[in-house]
């Protein structure tokens, strides 16, 4: 286990859905020690600034913190908790999965239920479940009074609860919330790495809040920045199962994707073209990939201010938005490197150029 399997398995495990990424915020926090000046904005966005050789350009690179999860809306009389979602969740990945409820009094373990499949009419059988129709069974019984005694209420946030794992193909990794502790965890790498290789520039290294609910964290991070060029790190879709509709190259193992079009952005064209072209020359395994539906906090950096050039690097997975997501480490590798060379190459004279 190197330093960057132990850095994914602390961030995959730590609690953060959107609006409660503190304990993310300190995990960051702890490994960019040393790394640069560390602060943070009013929203809770860690931003850790390392100088290079000169004070500009300002090149930023950004991971959102938050998960996917749910908040508490409400609990019955009978002691079962009904949630609502926060970040885009589809109801079959959800029940008979377990998940946490951070209460004032700690956290509680829970499993998404709903009506019996038993006593499903057959036209409810052909639906897919909504999150109104399920609950969250934290214990409840005639005798176990939930309020009183755990002290659940409206607004206690929830997550999948999901160990690290390593899986038998040992190169892939198997964790809840890798959308996107994936990104906050480059941001390290690459900073770690770039502390001992001179650039012509100065980095941020970014990790936002709420992204799932609105790239909120990315507009008020990149106006603490104001940078020069902006790079998202994050996850992709891997077309490699059955089914896949995807048309792309996106697969498992299959390098550090450039994204070429998503909902909220079209990338810089000569920022991508310089990104291609360095996984070229440095023999970088790597593929292009567009998301037709959803964005990254790119979707923001890009139309800050008068505009910003701006790129999506990410890596492949499978599953996400649930609680089992699964990447190739061998993607992540690659991902940091390019983090590293992009760098680089980023003087005043290339920038002004994008």
């Amino acid at each position: 286990m190197d330093a960057s399997h132990t850095l994914l398995k602390e961030l995959t495990e730590a609690f953060g859905p959107p609006g409660h990424e503190t304990e993310i915020a300190g995990i960051m926090r702890r490994h960019l020690r040393g790394l640069g000046e560390v602060s943070q904005d009013r929203l809770g966005s860690v931003i850790c600034r390392q100088r290079g050789k000169s004070e500009e350009p300002r090149i930023m690179m950004a991971g959102h913190m938050d998960e996917v999860g749910f908040m508490v809306k409400g609990v019955t009389k009978e002691g079962f908790v009904k949630f609502l979602p926060m970040g885009g969740w589809w109801g079959h990945v959800l029940l008979a999965h377990k998940v946490r409820i951070r209460t004032s009094k700690g956290d509680v373990l829970g499993v998404v239920g709903s009506k019996p499949p038993h006593e499903l009419q057959e036209d409810e059988r052909r639906k897919v479940m909504e999150l109104k129709d399920m609950f969250i069974d934290v214990g409840a019984t005639s005798y176990f009074d939930v309020k009183k005694r755990l002290g659940i209420r409206p607004g206690d946030p929830i997550i999948p609860d999901a160990p690290f794992s390593v899986m038998s193909n040992d190169r892939l990794y198997l964790a809840k919330a890798l959308d996107n502790r994936v990104g906050c965890a480059l941001v390290v790498d690459a900073l770690r790495r770039l502390a001992k290789a001179p650039h012509p520039n100065t980095v941020y290294g970014v990790a936002t809040t709420m992204e799932e609910v609105g790239l909120r964290g990315a507009q008020t991070s990149v106006a603490a920045v104001k940078p020069n060029v902006a790079i998202a790190l994050d996850v992709g879709i891997a077309h490699d199962t059955p089914g896949s509709l995807g048309d792309g190259d996106e697969k498992l193992g299959g390098g550090v994707g450039i994204l070429v079009y998503d909902a909220s952005m079209i990338p810089n064209v000569k920022l991508r073209n310089l990104a291609i072209e360095i996984c070229e020359k440095q023999k970088i395994p790597f593929h292009l990939g567009t998301v037709e539906r959803g964005g990254t906090d790119a979707g923001r950096f890009h139309m800050y201010d008068t505009g910003v050039p701006s790129l999506v690097i990410f890596i492949p997975t499978r599953y996400i938005h649930s609680h089992s997501t699964i990447m190739d480490r061998k993607d992540y590798d690659a991902a940091v490197r390019l983090l590293v060379e992009l760098s680089k190459r980023l003087d005043r004279k290339t920038v002004e150029s994008l």
